[in-house]
Order: C-alpha cells, then sequence, then structure tokens
C-alpha cells in the first residue's frame, strides 16, 4: 500500500535537509527515522522499530565483506599515487608523443586513463594531475582554460574505468556483480579516452595557440619562458629505467587485480586486498617513507568512512521509501506513461543531471539506483549496459555548476601556484567533455554491445 502522504513527508524532508546544509548522511538517517516512526505508527513502539531497523541495518552493511572493496581499492590508489609512478610514466608518455601536437594535454588524458586502473576515484585523479601536469603545460605556454580543461575533463576516466568506487556503491545497491560492472566499463571507459584525445589533437590543429611552446623546438618561437634546450631538459628528468618500471609496475596492477577479478582467482574484496598489497609494495620499492605510508592510510580512512555511512544511511532510506510504497509507485509513474525506453532514459538522464547540481556523485547514485534499475530492466535495458550509462550521467554532474566536484578540486590543487584562475573558466573549458561524454553514453544507450561484450565474453 502507498502511504503518499508519509512518502512526500520522507521527500520534502530530505530536499530541505540537503537544501539548508545538513550532510547527506545525516539528512538520510534523520528522515529514515522519522518515516519509520510514522509508517509504524507514531507511538511509543514506533520508537524501538525505529532502533531495532538502524541498528539491523547497520550490522548487515558493517558485516558486508564487499563493502572493504571501497577502502582497499582507494589505499591501493593511494600508495600508488604516493610512489611517484605517475609522475614517471606522464613524463615517459610526454617523451613518446614528442612529435604529435598538444602531446602535453594528450599525455594527461592517456595518464588519466592509465591511472584510472590503479585508483577507483575521480578527484584522485583530477587532485594528482593538476599538480603534476598544469605546471608542465603552464611551462609550455598552453592555454590556461585549455590545460584546466584537459586536467579536469579527463579525471572523470576515474569512476568509469575499473576498479572504481561508483562501481563498486552501483553494483552493491543493485546487487549486481561487481567484476561484471568493472569488465563493462574497460571499453566505455577506452572509448572515451579516444574520444578526448581526438578533440584535444583536432584543437590543437586547428587552433594552435592553444598549445602554446607544444614542442620544445617552438618553445621560444612562442615567447615561453624556458628555451628549446631547458625545456627538453625538463621533459628528460625521468629516464627510460624509470619510464619502464613504472609502467611495468602498473601493468602488473592492472593483470593481477582486474585479471585475477575477471578468471575467477579471487572476489573483488580479495582483489582490492592484492591490489593494496602490491601498491604497498611499489611505493616501498619506489623509496616512500613511513611517513608517507601511514598518511595515505589515514587519507583513505577520512576518504572512505564518509562513503561507508553514507551506504549505510542509504540502505535504511531505500528500505523505508520501499515501506512506504514509493519505490513501486515511482515504476508505476514511469511504466504507466506510455513512453518509449528512450524517453524515459532521457527523463532519468535529466534527473541525475539535476541533482548532479547540488549534491555530490555517490549521494546521487544512493538516492536513485535501486529505483531506477529495476525499471530499466523492465524496458528492457540491459542492466550492465545501464549500469555505465547510469555512472557516465552521475559523474557528467562533477562538472555541473555549481557543485561540480572535480572542477572545485582542480581549483584548489592549482590554488598555490594559479591563484587568479577563475573557477566559471575551469567549468567552461571542461563542457567540450561533458559534451563528449554526453556523446558516449548515447553511443552505449543504442550500442549496448559497447558495454556488454566484455562482461559475456569473460562471465
Amino acid at each position: 500500500m502507498f502511504e503518499v502522504n508519509t512518502a512526500v513527508i520522507l521527500i520534502v524532508s530530505l530536499v530541505v535537509l540537503v537544501a539548508i546544509g545538513v550532510h547527506i548522511a545525516i539528512a538520510l538517517g534523520m528522515t529514515s527515522a522519522l518515516g519509520i516512526f510514522l509508517v509504524t505508527g507514531a507511538d511509543e513502539h514506533a520508537f524501538h522499530s525505529v532502533q531495532t531497523m538502524l541498528a539491523a541495518t547497520a550490522y548487515e552493511a558493517i558485516r558486508a565483506y564487499v563493502f572493504a572493496v571501497i577502502p582497499l581499492f582507494m589505499l591501493m590508489g593511494e600508495f600508488i599515487g604516493r610512489s611517484g609512478i605517475v609522475t614517471d610514466v606522464y613524463r615517459g608518455i610526454n617523451r613518446l608523443l614528442k612529435r604529435i601536437p598538444g602531446r602535453l594535454a594528450i599525455a594527461t588524458v592517456i595518464g588519466n586513463a592509465l591511472f584510472s586502473f590503479v585508483t577507483g576515484v575521480s578527484i584522485a585523479s583530477a587532485a594528482a594531475f593538476s599538480r603534476i601536469a598544469y605546471p608542465e603545460m603552464k611551462r609550455f605556454d598552453y592555454h590556461k582554460g585549455f590545460a584546466l580543461g584537459a586536467v579536469a575533463g579527463s579525471s572523470c576516466l576515474g569512476m568509469l574505468i575499473p576498479p572504481s568506487v561508483l562501481m563498486i556503491v552501483w553494483g552493491i545497491l543493485t546487487e549486481q556483480s561487481i567484476g561484471q560492472i568493472f569488465a563493462a566499463g574497460v571499453f566505455p571507459g577506452l572509448l572515451l579516452a579516444f574520444l578526448f584525445v581526438l578533440y584535444v589533437f583536432v584543437m590543437a590543429l586547428l587552433k594552435p595557440s592553444l598549445v602554446g611552446a607544444g614542442r620544445p623546438e617552438t618553445a621560444q618561437a612562442v615567447g615561453a619562458e624556458v628555451t628549446a634546450a631547458e625545456a627538453a631538459e625538463e621533459m628528460e628528468e625521468v629516464s627510460t629505467g624509470q619510464f619502464v618500471v613504472s609502467l611495468f609496475g602498473i601493468i602488473l596492477v592492472i593483470v593481477a587485480v582486474l585479471g585475477g577479478i575477471w578468471f575467477g582467482v579471487f572476489t573483488p574484496t580479495e582483489g582490492a586486498g592484492a591490489g593494496a598489497f602490491i601498491g604497498l609494495v611499489l611505493a616501498i620499492i619506489k623509496g616512500a617513507r613511513f611517513r608517507d605510508i601511514i598518511e595515505g592510510i589515514l587519507s583513505v580512512g577520512r576518504t572512505s568512512a564518509p562513503i561507508l555511512l553514507l551506504l549505510v544511511t542509504a540502505a535504511l532510506y531505500s528500505r523505508t521509501l520501499a515501506m512506504t510504497g514509493m519505490a513501486n509507485a515511482i515504476e508505476g509513474v514511469f511504466l504507466g506513461t506510455g513512453m518509449a525506453p528512450w524517453m524515459i532514459i532521457t527523463v532519468m538522464v535529466l534527473i541525475w543531471f539535476a541533482l548532479g547540481m547540488i549534491i555530490d556523485s555517490i549521494s546521487i547514485m544512493l538516492l536513485t539506483a535501486a529505483i531506477f534499475a529495476p525499471i530499466a530492466v523492465k524496458i528492457g535495458i540491459d542492466p550492465i549496459a545501464f549500469a555505465i550509462i547510469g555512472i557516465i550521467a552521475i559523474e557528467a554532474g562533477l562538472y555541473t555548476p555549481p557543485f561540480g566536484l572535480l572542477v572545485y578540486t582542480v581549483k584548489s590543487a592549482i590554488q598555490e601556484f594559479e591563484p587568479d584562475i577563475n573557477v566559471m573558466t575551469i567549468f567552461k573549458s571542461s563542457t567540450p567533455y561533458w559534451i563528449i561524454m554526453l556523446i558516449g553514453m548515447v553511443l552505449i544507450i543504442n550500442f549496448p554491445e559497447i558495454a556488454t561484450f566484455l562482461p559475456r565474453l569473460l562471465f
């Protein structure tokens, strides 16, 4: 039975709490408690029901083996990020691409794609490449907006190329195989990376001023601050041996972790643990100090703890909505309109875009995935393909003002050496990448095999 009054109170209460600045996890918990209280009779016995359901939900979440995947994959990425491997690979790619127009921006995209295979967080990619890639592009007189757009735009690959926190969360919420979702993200992620590279290359040809002194030999001609010889020397900072070792390390992580998961050697949780261990070994080999390792562990704790709390409160909120009949009512509205499947998907995407303007991507997923996924299945959309569609749409919210978490991450990371850059400059420069993500999403909607081919091959 649909308890419309209670459902309305739940939704309105959540919106109001989020709007006044209450943390989304606290807002979800408070509205859930209120909803359970109202549904179970709003009397002295209802308080006991609230306590019981809250305790049961928290216990089930904490004891769930799969929940450990999130902090372990984040730990893997943190260790590798602190090892200096990312910097070595980025500079090595620059050397390999030295005759290609816009090579620094292209190297940024490729570097982000490789880094995405060892970290599950777009924010980590944005922060890392803001400090690694942007100074290099600035040194070669790249247009500031174009350079920052390349950093922010390509950082989204962190959430689409496995292992990805969003993929893990989606799998948990919809009870789908995390391994299959990981596999589904590979080709779409590489497709987006290719389209990003193509965009940079075309813009470098059409507007050479955007890439300034993109090659060492042209540095003096465009008034760069360094000579051609100095520029070349900067790019030779990483030796061939360092580049090969670092690249081998990343490939080892990819093959060991993702290969192990896909071929059934171990579960996603075990794979995450193995990845964290390999990341630790690589960090030690590359000379990471004990202090760096401890700081990395603490950083992951600070980042992952709120995510896990969100998962607990979101699970409680979903159960409360189910008690009111809200989820079934929403499903009935979508299916009862008589709209074509593509129109229903379009409405969902627009909802994701709108939510992306006010809350972060994980919160969006927590609120919508469990409701939208069953609807997609009933209108004939492959659940694995829909997972990738949803992740791309939600990730696009990270470029959408006024929230735009990736944009603010880039701004924060470059603040110390580029304090005058306006946030809107980064938003505008990221727009072409947002459009490309939209194109990629449309391609997957029309050709779901892009996402489903690899999972069907492996599983």
